[in-house]
């Protein structure tokens, strides 16, 4: 039976004790995913229970592999009432009523464990020998659950806040579309209030008479950025990681029982647990609160700065506009959606590194264990060597929004598409005056290169650590190209005239590139079909 797209068993309500159902129920895999051919993924093993369990959101605690396993084996360790709870959620498929049936079942069918290993004590008390009655006495006082490693495992837990798991959930947990949604709510928001405050179309005349136009929507870091770009990096992000834990990885350990049997998908993410905490801060410390108030407040309350005039400092222009104070509310805002939107970047791009990191770990040990893994493993190391392309390509999209704004305001240009257009006809015509730049300070010039870099890193480790093999290298060096040259015209913005024809050459190419990685014409397709099938 199937409830909520997971496999569903009823209680059994025949008597059992605790490890006759548990056993029953483990060997069908009641609780686990449906397969995406519609049949059961397999039974059980202690790494995935565990790790399902671990995932439940309202779990923060988390499980001991080593408790788990205590279900698996034949002792008199039954299960204490902190982790029934969880496992009648497993068994009973996040439904409620199911839930309270497999909590009412399993509940009793410890406590008929409890009496049958009481009985069994007492029995082989009464015919052991006068010397061991102690013993058996002591014995049968030893709790049969795991209450005491469990208690322990919760306290260590409960000693720090879980960042990793945390945001994990935010691209692992609910649909696909909700990270994105909010992205681009948020962005809209954003939007809409630049609309009542009026900075979202503002133009106004610099000192040396250039009149530019720095209204919000007018910004492509601002509104390409969140509401196309960033949703589409969280979407692609959520979608490989689905892939990998549902389906890729399942599919590896089923072939490495031997070798899997301490590192749960759970595990993985804690180790980067530290790296979760250092990016939080620079983001949200570094880029956030400090860049707003070196940026946006100390100009709006001084009066001025080295920065080049934009939406966020419009103020200081033309006070009519738009007063101080609301400018700084405003400007604080939005920098506070943009320095968590860019620590969900950056998390998006550690989870890239875990699944990379993770594959490689899983295939040197089924290496270990022989290697008829292969054929299956390619297909899976080259999807996803798929979404990493198409999830680094846009990252340094990213990155070109953001650098290309910042040298948009200290150039000549009217606004951003005019300046633009003028690049490319100080080209075609020789004789035209291309425009200089005026001097400002520009950090986000730096923070771009960051993103830049990160994502080509994540792109670079990926190609190494999975070792695509001599099938797919062909289309590994055609996104190595890719990746390249956008990261080139990422590199040259700004830097000579013309340099818009690379910038257009560079984000068509990676465009197409998002819709097939491989970059295989029809024709070459179709043949390889053909020679497919022969």
């Amino acid at each position: 039976m199937e409830k909520n797209g997971k496999i569903f068993v009823a209680p059994p309500k025949d008597g059992s004790d605790f490890k006759e159902v548990f056993k029953q129920l483990a060997a069908v895999g009641a609780g686990r995913p449906v397969g995406t051919d519609g049949f059961p993924q397999g039974p059980w093993t202690p790494e995935l229970l565990a790790e399902a369990i671990t995932e439940i959101d309202s779990n923060r605690a988390g499980i001991d592999l080593r408790t788990v396993q205590l279900w698996f084996q034949e002792n008199d360790k039954g299960i204490s009432p902190s982790n029934i709870a969880w496992l009648a959620r497993i068994f009973g498929c996040d439904d409620k009523e199911a839930t309270s049936e497999w909590l009412l079942e399993l509940s009793a069918a410890q406590s008929r464990l409890i009496a049958k290993r009481r009985d069994s004590r007492k029995t082989t008390g009464s015919t052991g020998l006068p010397d061991m009655a102690g013993a058996v006495t002591l014995d049968s006082e030893a709790p049969i659950s795991d209450e005491v490693r469990e208690w322990r495992q919760v306290s260590q837990y409960k000693k720090r806040l879980n960042l990793a798991r945390r945001s994990e959930a935010l691209f692992a947990s609910g649909s696909p579309l909700n990270l994105p949604a909010l992205t681009f709510a948020g962005a809209s928001a954003l939007g809409f209030l630049s609309y009542i405050v009026g900075i979202h179309s503002v133009t106004y005349n610099r000192p040396d008479g250039i009149s530019k136009q720095v209204g919000f929507l007018w910004a492509p870091n601002w509104t390409l950025l969140f509401m196309i770009l960033l949703p589409l990096f969280f979407w692609l992000v959520t979608e490989l990681l689905l892939f990998w834990k549902r389906d890729a990885r399942f599919s590896l350990l089923a072939q490495a029982d031997r070798f899997e049997t301490d590192a749960p998908w759970s595990r993985n993410i804690e180790s980067y647990s530290d790296t979760y905490w250092a990016v939080f801060v620079i983001c949200v410390l570094i880029a956030g609160v400090l860049q707003w108030i070196g940026v946006c407040l100390i100009p709006l309350l001084k009066g001025g700065g080295d920065y080049a005039t934009s939406w966020g400092t419009i103020a200081i222009v033309q006070p009519d506009l738009i007063s101080v104070p609301m400018e700084i509310a405003f400007t604080g805002l939005a920098y506070l959606y943009m320095c968590l939107c860019f620590y969900l970047f950056f998390a998006g791009l550690i989870l890239l590194h875990t699944i990379i990191h993770d594959f490689g770990r899983i295939e040197e040990g089924l290496i270990r264990l022989g290697g008829k893994h292969r054929s299956e493993g390619g297909e899976i190391r080259m999807r996803i060597m798929r979404g990493i392309f198409r999830c680094t390509i846009v990252g340094v999209l990213i990155a070109i929004c953001m650098k290309v704004q910042s040298s948009y305001l200290s150039s000549n240009g009217g606004d951003i598409v005019t300046w633009i257009l003028h690049d490319f006809v100080s080209v075609v015509y020789p004789d035209h005056q291309a425009a200089n730049s005026f001097a400002y300070r520009m950090p986000t010039h730096f923070s771009s290169l960051l993103v830049a870099i990160s994502a080509c890193v994540v792109f670079l480790y990926g190609s190494i650590r999975l070792n695509v093999g001599s099938q797919f290298r062909e289309a590994l060096w055609k996104m190595s190209a890719v990746e390249s040259l956008l990261f080139a015209a990422y590199l040259l913005i700004d830097a000579f005239d013309g340099f818009s024809i690379l910038l257009s050459a560079g984000v068509l190419v990676a465009a197409y590139g998002l819709f097939d990685p491989e970059f295989a014409l029809p024709r070459s397709r179709k043949s390889e079909t053909n020679h497919g099938v022969s």
